[in-house]
């Protein structure tokens, strides 16, 4: 039997509405197809180097707070980078931004951290812009399952 993979999802979740869309990233990756893959779901302050060196894949998820990622990822980032650094070059990843605005600065922001970190992107951002609308739901849901699916099937 193959070792089971690892998909840690690490989401900001300030609100009910931020809430929905870290369990439906984390419903998708539950997804009955995908048979080999654990899912572990963290606040970002409850997240560390050891929980990304533990895994395979991860997905990020963030509120646009002042055009930038929210505080709490960004704390996670200054306390995983440098553990981070060397080990998990070409991680596997993906996110999605909640953005009251338009996100800009906020994938900026994690471009440029994840860039320094060599992880590899393996999906384009989701930025759920504007009104909360229940499609970002729908949209977190398919970003957990694309990311789970491509581990389960040894794509990433």
């Amino acid at each position: 039997m193959e070792a089971r993979k690892r998909l840690l999802i690490v989401a900001h979740a300030p609100s009910p509405n931020t809430l929905k869309l870290r369990e439906a990233a984390d419903q998708g990756a539950h997804h009955e197809d995908i048979e080999s893959v654990e899912v572990k779901v963290l606040a970002p302050l409850d997240a560390g180097p050891d929980d990304v060196l533990a895994c395979d894949a991860i997905i990020l998820g963030t509120t646009e707070n002042l055009g930038y990622m929210s505080g709490a990822l960004k704390d996670f980032f200054d306390r995983s980078y440098y553990p981070c650094l060397e080990k998990t070059q070409g991680l596997p990843f993906a996110y999605y931004i909640r953005a009251g605005h338009d996100g800009t600065g906020t994938k900026r922001a994690i471009e440029s951290i994840t860039t320094g970190l060599r992880w590899k992107l393996i999906q384009e951002p989701l930025i759920c812009r504007g009104e909360y609308r229940e499609e970002f739901e729908d949209q977190c849901r398919e970003l957990g399952m694309y990311v789970a699916a491509s581990l389960d099937a040894g794509l990433v």
